[in-house]
This record gives structure tokens, C-alpha cells and sequence, in this order.
């Protein structure tokens, strides 16, 4: 049986009480528990076709997933997704599109982009080199981001800062360009969240994403990834996961 060191246990709730990601599920390809932020949810639509529920509300019975998208394209190659989906779903009246697996990257980089967004207009998201060295400097930030092509000398001042403060950092699979699209802003580099359930938030879905698309080909990814606007609205993302 095939482990999966990414089910890990996800952020700890601020109030003391365990978070709904926190709950555990059964990855249908290797038997292995782990908690939901770890995971991808697969619905049955009504037509028999098998699609990823990234906010895990649609209705019937789901199927969970490693976000390893490693481990998905082998099952898909050895032929074993039908038969674990046929099995968690009862029914062999399934439709699988033949780009699942590019289908879940690009949604994952899609509600990633806009959670971001999200937290931007909340005004739980700072930009730029200054505010966010301050907000560190007084404890106020709890995730700090770079984009990919961010430069090295810039991020580690940050990096510095934050590791004295003890907050996460997490380099995201895109460049300033699609991070600056998905904030309404310009030249987005460095960001962070100044709210401790934002911040949690946000750095499960980072990590579910650079997960499934795996962190060596999430480190190869520059500024080159772009969101094209006229797939916004479906989740789809262009450029971040066209690498194998």
C-alpha cells in the first residue's frame, strides 16, 4: 500500500477549537487519512461526470484524493481511478475527463489566486517590501508570501525578519504578474496576511496547491504564469501547471 507524507495535520484553529479542514478523509488511492486541506474532493455530477469540489459543497457522495498529482496520473496510467471512483461512488456510470489531473492544478491555482483577491478587499493582505518589514517588526503579520520570480535579495531580508518573528513563509507558484492580476495591483511581489485566520487559510490552500503540482515543478515556475480572464470564472489557470 502506497503512503502519502503530505496528509499532515493542517493549521490549528485560532479559538482553540479544531477546524473544519482539520477533520479527516480517506484517500480512495492509497487507503491513507489524512485532513481534508490535504486533499481534493471529487464529486458525481448528475451526467456521470467526475469533477474536483474545491469547496466541497456540492451535493452526493464525494471521493478523496491525495493532492499528489504524481500519484493521480499513475493511478489514471495504470488504470486504477475508475475502478476507486466506481467503488466510493457505486456506480460504473462514470465519465473521468482525460485532463483531470490538469483540471485540479488549475483549479487549485485559480482559488488560490482567489482567495488572495478575497483577502486583499477584506484588507487582511499588505503589500510591498516596507509595510510588510514593519508589520513584522510589530507582530502583525502571520504568513509572508514572495511570488516566484521575486528576487532573492529581498525576500531573504524578509525572510530574516520573519523567522525572528516565527511566521511562515511560502514561495508561490507564480510570478509578480499573475499575483498583481489576481490583487488589482501593481507589481505584487512580496505579500502577507495580517490575520491569524486569514493567514491559515490561505497557507492551506498554497500548500495543497504546490502539493498536487509537486514542489520541484512549483520552483521551476517564474513569472511567465498568467490567468486568462476569460477562464477566471470557471477556475481555470494557464501557464502555472503546463510543466510535467
Amino acid at each position: 500500500m502506497e503512503t502519502n507524507d503530505r496528509l499532515t495535520p493542517d493549521i490549528p484553529g485560532t479559538d482553540g477549537a479544531a477546524p473544519k479542514a482539520a477533520a479527516e478523509r480517506r484517500c480512495i488511492l492509497t487507503g491513507a487519512h489524512g485532513p481534508r486541506a490535504a486533499l481534493v474532493r471529487l464529486a458525481l455530477g448528475p451526467d456521470g461526470q467526475v469533477a474536483a469540489d474545491f469547496s466541497e459543497k456540492l451535493p452526493g457522495r464525494g471521493a478523496w484524493i491525495s493532492a499528489d498529482r504524481a500519484l493521480l496520473a499513475g493511478a489514471i496510467a495504470r488504470k486504477r481511478l475508475h475502478g476507486a471512483l466506481a467503488r466510493a461512488f457505486r456506480t460504473s456510470a462514470l465519465n473521468v475527463p482525460d485532463d483531470l489531473e490538469t483540471r485540479i492544478a488549475n483549479g487549485l491555482a485559480q482559488r488560490t489566486l482567489g482567495r488572495l483577491g478575497l483577502e486583499n478587499r477584506a484588507g487582511t493582505l499588505i503589500c510591498g517590501y516596507d509595510r510588510i518589514a514593519e508589520g513584522l517588526g510589530r507582530g502583525r503579520v502571520f504568513l509572508l508570501l514572495h511570488a516566484a520570480d521575486a528576487r532573492p535579495d529581498g525576500a531573504s531580508g524578509l525572510d530574516v525578519k520573519a523567522r525572528a518573528a516565527e511566521v511562515p513563509v511560502r514561495w508561490l507558484p507564480v510570478g509578480r504578474d499573475a499575483l498583481s492580476r489576481a490583487l488589482g495591483r501593481d507589481n505584487a511581489v512580496h505579500v502577507a496576511l495580517t490575520h491569524p485566520a486569514s493567514a491559515a487559510r490561505v497557507m492551506a490552500d498554497v500548500d495543497r496547491w504546490i502539493g498536487f503540482i509537486g514542489a520541484e515543478i512549483a520552483a521551476e515556475i517564474t513569472g511567465d504564469t498568467e490567468i486568462d480572464d476569460d477562464k477566471a470564472a470557471t477556475g481555470v489557470a494557464v501557464g502555472a501547471t503546463e510543466r510535467h
